[in-house]
């Protein structure tokens, strides 16, 4: 195969196999009958192995152009699987099948130079046979080795060892030191003398020679025949004058095409090197195919000189220097590693502009959309609006600033990657690299400027809410103290404010006494609200050291400090200095009452007990039967002058009482009386003395015109005062009823109301209740001129007695009042008759001695 085609060179004398073959290369490939003779060995070789797989190959560039039956020739050859093949019959299946076969040759450290899938696909014949040819190398002789040499050399100098011995083989090579046939026969008789009788052949009868080798590896040895023996006739000739025009004008192609090959400047934009590959790709189709088939020529035409020289026994032709096929060898070879140089570098090029374009604008997108989500966040972080919050709004703030903070190491990847990306457009020398750093650049820093104000603002929300949380604590204590201290002075307010009643020096003393006990307490007070003020200074402190704006409302109280202390100076200048004055005036008021209190009651227990003695005397007089009428009369006249004359005692004490009432006094401890006490008494005086001198002076009218006598008013007046029992001069009804009872009437039987009622209106015409003593004089009177009263009260007593002369007791006890039948028993005489019990009483002598007509 060709230079071209040959794998390069690679590491290890296991190798060498692949190093440069000058004289068999460079004088046979490009001869157009050699080639025909390597398809036909080539194809040959790789039928012997596809066989195996039950297929073959008839035109060996057709046949691998799909890949199909190269990847089976190569599992045939190393017993090995390669992946599964694409069952396409596009150009892209075929290239990918093919590339799994050249990527499995690579893989046994086979480096394939200039022979890609593409040459295959297209049945390229050259490069196929170069492949085939690198194939058989690597899997057919790569493991031949020789006095460590390479495969190649190896078996070279094993066929001179074998051939040593036989007559007319000297083996050189491997094209024309095999020509006549003698070398294939001298190593098959050298292992199989039984095969071919050596003796027999001759130098001159190549075709013969060859045949009889061939026909025996084959049917002996099964070894293919892959040559036919005609294939080795002489070549063509071709003139020298050609072969040198030829010569120069390849060199001077070469020598001009290698410069435009070696131009690495690459272009900025995809398009222009597109551009450029576009050009290579016309290079390789268009402009070189003519030069490779024109050096081919050019080395066939020279082989075949020489050929012809050397069999016309004729010199060597031999160049001038610089114009040898060694030149053009040379020459060629940098050519061709100048331009997979180039190819490779357009391909890199390309990648890296198509990677360029696709990053660059990778980066603008994430730019985009990271300036997008930073814009106006700088100004956010930078806002001062914590030093006007309050201490929930700055929480809420702290909340949304740790969500930011999230969001801000959430978005730390994409400034990572925007930094990855721009550093790899630096590396891959991207033409406007400078305005990628310099906007990676603002985006870096405006990031480490986005996470100092982050740190900041944290550490700001932090600190504020520290203070705020110590605000708040003070603002709570505040709240705490200021309550009940507010409730006390609002207690206090209303107590000093209380309107008090009082009506001794005592209860004002009292007063005074609790009084003097508060402004006790009002230090203490002081302190507390020195303490609640301390608490509210503190507040002030904290927020004018630091900056913080307070909205001036405690979030646990509506009291302010300015309330405090307005109430407070309201209790302590204005309520405690107004209450000592009225408690002091009040003091004064129940001094001067209290005088008025003692000077009343120093008259009124004089005045009090003179005329409850004045009146007991009166009722003594009233009552007290000594003594005529008139000399009663006189007594009571006396008394009538004397009380007459004690008035300015009573009007004295009237106006000490009306200073009282000014005064509004309504109790006195030192008296029980009080003046309408006094002025009752006093009035009760003179009614009762004016009524005991008009009783009197009536009693004297009566005595006189009906001519009763001393004793029987006498009487009248024992009989009305042991019936009286309020001893008041008066008998109510049921006092009189039984006075009238005693006397004889029958106030018992069924008429005994009626006739009760006629006589109380007799006795009491104006209805009053009460029966005066001057009314019971006028009725007896009445009742002692018009009736017989001794018979009257014997037949009372008659029927009581149940028509007996005595009565009992026993009746008059049953029959009588209490009071009246005590007074009958304790008056009547005992009864005297012969048929009278033991006890028996007379009220015959009673009734006749009552009204004067007996001594009883």
């Amino acid at each position: 195969p060709g230079k071209e085609h040959r794998p390069g060179g690679s590491s290890g004398s296991g190798n060498t196999y692949m190093t440069q073959e000058e004289d068999w290369d460079r004088d046979l490939l490009l001869d157009p009958a050699w080639e025909k003779q390597q398809r036909k060995t080539f194809t040959a070789w790789c039928n012997s192995h596809l066989r195996k797989a039950g297929t073959q190959i008839e035109n060996i560039e057709e046949d691998f152009r799909n890949g199909l039956k190269l990847m089976l020739l190569l599992e045939v050859i190393s017993g090995e699987r390669l992946p599964k093949p694409d069952k396409g019959k596009m150009r892209f299946h075929k290239i990918a099948n093919v590339n799994k076969a050249l990527d499995f040759i690579c893989s046994k450290g086979v480096k394939l130079v200039s022979i890609g899938a593409e040459e295959i696909v297209d049945g390229n014949v050259k490069m196929t046979l170069g492949m085939i040819w690198t194939i058989i190398l690597r899997f057919a002789i790569q493991d031949i080795s020789v006095e460590e040499t390479s495969a190649k050399e190896g078996l070279l100098l094993w066929c001179q060892r074998k051939t040593a011995p036989y007559r007319n083989v000297n083996v050189q090579n491997f094209h024309i030191s095999w020509k006549d046939g003698l070398a294939l026969c001298a190593l098959i008789h050298r292992h199989r003398p039984d095969l071919i009788d050596y003796s027999k052949l001759r130098k001159d009868d190549p075709i013969g020679n060859l045949n009889t080798a061939f026909e025996v590896a084959e049917k002996y040895l099964d070894i293919p025949k892959m040559l036919d023996a005609e294939g080795e006739t002489a070549r063509t000739d071709s003139t020298l004058s050609n072969l040198c025009i030829s010569l120069l004008q390849l060199l001077e192609w070469i020598r001009r095409t290698i410069p435009w090959l070696e131009n690495r400047v690459a272009e900025q934009t995809m398009r222009a090197m597109q551009q450029k590959l576009e050009d290579f790709r016309d290079y390789r189709r268009v402009h070189k195919p003519p030069r490779v088939q024109e050096k081919c020529q050019l080395e066939i035409n020279f082989n075949t000189l020489q050929t012809k020289l050397r069999l016309s026994n004729r010199p060597a032709f031999m160049p001038s220097e610089g114009k040898m096929v060694s030149d053009i060898a040379n020459a060629w070879k940098g050519l061709e590693q100048v331009e997979k140089g180039y190819e490779e570098w357009l391909l890199t090029e390309i990648r890296r502009l198509e990677r360029l374009d696709h990053l660059a604008e990778k980066f603008k997108q994430k730019c985009a959309m990271h300036e997008a989500w930073t814009a106006g966040k700088e100004d956010l972080l930078s806002q001062k609006d914590y030093e006007s919050a309050s201490l929930m709004e700055i929480r809420a703030l702290m909340r949304k600033h740790e969500a930011f903070e999230s969001d801000l190491a959430a978005h730390q990847d994409r400034v990572e990657q925007i930094a990855a990306i721009a550093q790899e457009l630096n590396e891959l020398d991207y033409h406007d690299a400078a305005t990628v750093n310099t906007r990676c650049q603002g985006i870096c820093d405006q990031w480490d400027n986005l996470g100092t104000l982050t740190q900041k603002r944290r550490d700001s929300l932090e600190r504020v809410e520290k203070l705020w949380e110590t605000i708040d604590q003070l603002y709570l204590e505040f709240a705490k103290r200021a309550a009940p201290f507010n409730n006390w002075m609002d207690g206090a307010m209303e107590d000093l404010q209380d309107m008090f009643i009082v009506h001794s020096i005592e209860e004002i003393q009292s007063l005074i006494t609790a009084h003097d006990q508060f402004k006790a307490t009002l230090p203490e007070a002081d302190k507390e609200r020195m303490a609640t003020l301390g608490i509210h200074n503190e507040i002030l402190k904290i927020a004018q050291t630091y900056g913080i704006k307070l909205s001036g409302i405690n979030p646990y109280t509506n009291l302010s400090l300015q309330d405090i202390s307005t109430k407070w100076d309201t209790v302590s200048q204005h309520f405690v200095p107004l209450r000592d004055q009225m408690l002091q005036e009040e003091v004064a008021r129940q001094q001067a009452n209290e005088r008025l209190r003692r000077q009343f009651a120093a008259q009124a227990n004089i005045i009090g007990p003179w005329i409850q003695t004045k009146m007991e005397e009166i009722s003594h007089v009233s009552v007290d039967i000594a003594g005529s009428l008139e000399e009663q009369m006189n007594s009571l006249k006396q008394y009538e002058q004397n009380i007459i004359n004690y008035k300015s005692n009573i009007d004295k004490l009237e106006g000490d009482h009306q200073l009282i009432q000014e005064s509004l006094i309504f109790d006195n401890k030192h008296t029980n009386y009080t003046m309408e006490h006094i002025r009752v008494g006093w009035e009760q005086l003179l009614t009762t003395i004016a009524r005991t001198i008009n009783e009197v002076e009536n009693q004297i009218l009566t005595r006189d015109a009906k001519g009763i006598s001393q004793e029987q008013l006498n009487e009248f007046r024992a009989s009305f005062n042991h019936f009286d029992r309020k001893r008041n001069g008066m008998m109510d009804p049921d006092d009189f009823r039984a006075c009238l009872i005693s006397m004889g009437y029958d106030l018992v039987s069924g008429r005994g109301e009626v006739e009760f009622a006629r006589i109380m209106t007799l006795v009491d015409p104006n209805n009053t209740g009460v029966v005066t003593f001057q009314a019971f004089i006028d009725f007896m009177t009445r009742e002692t001129a018009e009736t017989d009263t001794a018979e009257q009260v014997m037949a009372s007593f008659k029927i009581l007695a149940s028509d007996k002369n005595y009565i009992t007791v026993e009746e008059l006890r049953r029959e009588l009042p209490p009071e009246q039948a005590e007074y009958c028993i304790t008056r009547m005489t005992r009864y005297a008759g012969p048929d009278s019990p033991p006890g028996a009483l007379d009220y015959i002598s009673f009734s006749s001695a009552l009204y004067g007509e007996s001594d009883l």
